[in-house]
């Protein structure tokens, strides 16, 4: 069994292994094979043109000038070794999947790079190495040296898992011991070697790591980083991790920090700082989250604005904050168990992980707005387009790492039984049990689920419904009629029988979303829904003349799912009445801007 990205030794609910989750066909199959055969090849071209990789040669010993563009303060980005981090820890999980030559090579040529890279000591990052002096742990405010590691070890432990090769392991493990002995009071201004060092003390049965990772969440928040330019909550360091009692500063740092935070609690059964992270979240998706699931409302600092602060024109909504509150919600889903995380996962992939993501696989967003004006002051050549690659390519490669690992989110088992969480055509087994399942979700609510192979004992198969459903039914093929159930979990427990069918109809009516009234950038507007999908309007299916701007719902008239067979097989759009005497297509909001980038909304005014 191939374990997963995450594993904990103790949880309410156990992650299936990464070989025990297959996805073969409809709309999940489709985007996995493109991330395999286009982006993740993709990637490794822009590592190497946009010259990420010379960087780490240079730390070599090789010749020639580091190259990086400069942040908004002027000072050259020194993270980009994580880039490719993030891109070998997808390649991992795609070659734990199935082999493929030519990502071996791409990846053996990486590799060979880092390891070259790596100091005598234990010490690799090519910012310092090449441009900083040498001098390691001078700037852990904003050199990111520790958040390079994190993603170096979680690289190694993707390889480690999934293909037993131990490469990247090894310079991951020498690399940490190098910083716990050298500054082992440390903490990197932005989150996410904690996370990464309790996944190491799972791999290597060594506490140093769990222990180095709790003590560094707990030194968080007493102002040991100072200031900086944006004030000591833009790192969290503005009140301890425990007591903190909503998210703030820069949205990434911030879902990075309580991924680790939890990280730490299952392992430690530390209730309180589970709580403390529960608490942060409730409050984030009540008042701090964009309708697509998105986060961060503010340019300026990358970071969560004031509650109900959530302009749909200027949202910052980051792709790798939806992909961290993927990440986060994952963690508590598998501590709690409790259905409402596993609806925040789905929301965020649906909508505000995929808008970051072309159709072509190989152009990608960095901020996704949910409103673009049609009409707009000067802009630089491009903007409002997905990019091939960007200066700052955080984003690319962490899109490609949650996707190649996105069959370990499908479903989990615990001593009962077995839990679906995503709905995908697949195959899900343990050691004793098998699970056909087949869907046209989310285009269709029909999920049915065959058992394949089963033991002589009784057990539950769980299945969720989702919080956004107003009439969910569920039968077990020849033995009851369909009874309607409730959101969340929906349980049957029996001896079951190969053969045996289970069938969950969940409707997909469309659905007029209301915001909350203290949301002021969008009062007297309204948005729509269907199934998990949010939808927008944009300018390219609007006649001549007629702008996103112009749009106003009509609520004397009914909107209705129609098909949309030019954006996808099986794609359901949205006709929606506007004024005057018109009708409005509405498209997914994660498609838009691959026909073109001139106007969309997602909100439509009264």
């Amino acid at each position: 069994m191939i374990e997963g990205v995450v594993w904990p030794s103790r949880s309410r609910l156990r992650p299936l292994g990464g070989d025990q989750v297959a996805v073969h066909d409809g709309f999940w199959a489709d985007r996995l094979r493109t991330n395999r055969e286009r982006t993740v090849p993709h990637g490794f071209a822009q590592l190497r043109r946009a010259g990420t990789l010379d960087n780490l040669r240079l730390a070599a010993g090789a010749t020639g000038d580091y190259r990086a563009s400069a942040d908004s303060g002027g000072a050259v980005l020194p993270f980009l070794d994580s880039d490719v981090y993030k891109w070998l820890e997808a390649v991992g999980w795609e070659l734990g999947t199935a082999p493929d030559a030519a990502l071996w090579a791409a990846a053996d040529e990486a590799i060979e790079v880092v390891a070259a890279a790596q100091r005598p000591d234990g010490y690799v990052n090519s910012f310092v190495q090449v441009v900083g002096g040498g001098v390691p742990y001078r700037d852990l405010a904003w050199g990111h040296e520790l958040y390079c590691v994190g993603h170096l070890v979680q690289a190694g432990i993707a390889w480690h898992r999934a293909l037993d090769d131990d490469r990247l392991l090894r310079i991951g493990v020498r690399s940490v011991e190098h910083f716990a002995a050298e500054a082992p009071d440390a903490i990197d201004g932005h989150p996410g070697i904690e996370m990464a060092l309790v996944e190491l003390s799972r791999v290597c049965s060594e506490p140093r790591y769990l222990a180095l990772a709790a003590r560094m969440v707990d030194r968080r928040g007493h102002g040991l980083l100072g200031d900086g330019r944006f004030g000591p909550a833009y790192w969290q360091d503005h009140a301890p991790v425990r007591s903190a009692p909503e998210v703030a500063g820069h949205s990434v740092r911030q879902l990075y920090l309580d991924c680790g935070a939890v990280d730490v609690a299952v392992e430690q059964d530390d209730e309180e700082l589970l709580a403390a992270v529960q608490r942060r979240w409730n409050d984030m998706v009540r008042t701090r989250r964009y309708l697509t699931g998105a986060l961060g409302s503010r340019h300026r600092d990358e970071a969560f604005g004031d509650p109900y602060e959530l302009p749909p024109d200027r949202a910052y909504a980051e792709t790798c904050a939806a992909i961290a509150s993927v990440m986060l919600a994952w963690r508590v889903l598998l501590a709690t168990g409790e259905p409402g995380y596993a609806d925040d996962i789905e929301r965020a992939m649906y909508n505000g992980v995929l808008s970051g993501l072309s159709r072509s696989g190989t152009e990608f967003f960095y901020v996704n707005p949910l409103h673009r004006r049609t009409h707009r002051t000067f802009e630089s050549d491009g903007h409002g387009r997905r990019r091939p690659w960007q200066a700052c390519a955080c984003c690319p490669p962490n899109l490609m790492r949650l996707l190649s690992s996105w069959r370990q989110y499908l479903a989990t088992g615990d001593e009962t039984g077995i839990q679906l969480h995503q709905y995908a055509t697949a195959s899900v087994r343990t050691d004793d049990v098998e699970l056909s399942v087949r869907t046209g979700y989310p285009w269709s609510g029909g999920v049915e689920v065959e058992v394949v192979r089963t033991p002589s004992a009784p057990w539950t198969l769980s299945l969720r419904v989702p919080g956004w459903c107003r009439d969910a039914r569920l039968s077990v093929a020849k033995d009851e009629p369909p009874v309607q159930v409730a959101t969340g979990y929906v349980h049957r427990t029996r001896a079951w029988q190969p053969g045996d069918r289970v069938t969950l109809d969940l409707a997909l009516a469309v659905r007029r979303t209301e915001p909350d009234p203290r949301v002021d950038a969008v009062r007297g507007c309204v948005a729509f829904e269907r199934g998990p999908i949010v939808y927008c309007v944009e300018s390219v299916d609007l006649p001549a003349g007629f702008d996103v701007e112009d749009v106003r719902w009509d609520p004397d008239r009914e909107a209705v799912a129609v098909p949309r067979p030019d954006l996808g097989d099986e794609v359901v759009g949205i006709d929606v009445p506007v004024e005057p005497a018109r009708t409005a297509p509405l498209v997914p909001y994660y498609s838009w801007a691959n026909r073109g980038a001139i106007g969309m909304r997602v909100w439509l005014p009264r």
